[in-house]
């Protein structure tokens, strides 16, 4: 066998250890447990504060991902979250008899690429990028559906609420990342963009940042209820 650099150890030396030992199989054991146990998924934070201290979490995931891979059920990675998920190629057996699956319409699925790929943005600049007005129940129907959140408002006059997506949109779509989402090449490969496209036409780079930029401010609870999107009482309204 070859050694194994430090990083690939999942649990630290023996001074950081816990006074009780596990073995690498208890501790993925433990961490499988975890997330298996959870209805939502689990964060690194979550799974170091329950595992052995010194546990290199992202080694134990990562093994456990390998392990998972080939079966029915894959662990997968969406922002710091893991969750164990039906591997993509048998969703046709879980969905085949749902008949009541709701398809988002051609609005709103521009608008959410749109908070995706150039988020965080403003409805004004939806619109502009759309050239066409965006309905508020347009909106609406992304946040019931958990996949976009009020994320700041912009230092501009007016100070516009700001769209971001949120970790259920990553979750339900498989992404790991922003950045997993698909570029030029593989948006046109799976036939989503076809015909002429202009000339330097590009696709932009999604970032991966939570905080807020220069430009923008948190969102308060008073801001939510001056916009009409909270009642007095801290309610949604709905």
């Amino acid at each position: 066998m070859t050694p194994q650099d430090d990083d690939d150890l999942p649990i630290a030396d023996e001074e950081e250890a816990e006074p009780s030992s596990f073995s690498l199989v208890e501790v993925e054991r433990i961490a499988e447990a975890l997330v298996f146990a959870s209805s939502e998924p689990v964060s690194e934070a979550f799974l170091a504060e329950r595992l052995p201290r010194g546990t290199n979490v992202n080694a134990v995931m990562r093994r456990l991902v390998e392990v998972y891979a080939p079966r029915g059920v894959n662990l997968i990675r969406t922002g710091d979250r893991w969750a164990f998920r039906t591997a993509a190629d048998l969703s046709f057996v879980i969905h085949k008899d749902d008949n009541e699956t709701k398809k988002l319409s051609r609005a709103a699925l521009e608008v959410l690429a749109i908070i995706a790929y150039h988020q965080p943005v403003t409805r004004a600049e939806i619109e502009e990028i759309r050239g066409v007005q965006t309905s508020r129940g347009t909106l609406d129907v992304l946040m019931e559906a958990g996949w976009v959140r009020f994320r700041g408002r912009r230092r501009t006059p007016g100070r516009p609420v700001t769209l971001a997506t949120t970790p259920d949109f990553l979750d339900h779509f498989g992404l790991e990342e922003l950045r997993d989402l698909p570029g030029l090449e593989e948006l046109k490969g799976a036939g989503l963009l076809s015909g002429r496209i202009p000339p330097g036409f590009a696709i932009p780079i999604p970032l991966n940042v939570d905080d807020l930029s220069e430009d923008e401010d948190p969102i308060t609870q008073l801001d939510l209820e001056e916009l009409g999107l909270l009642t007095p009482g801290g309610e949604a309204e709905e």
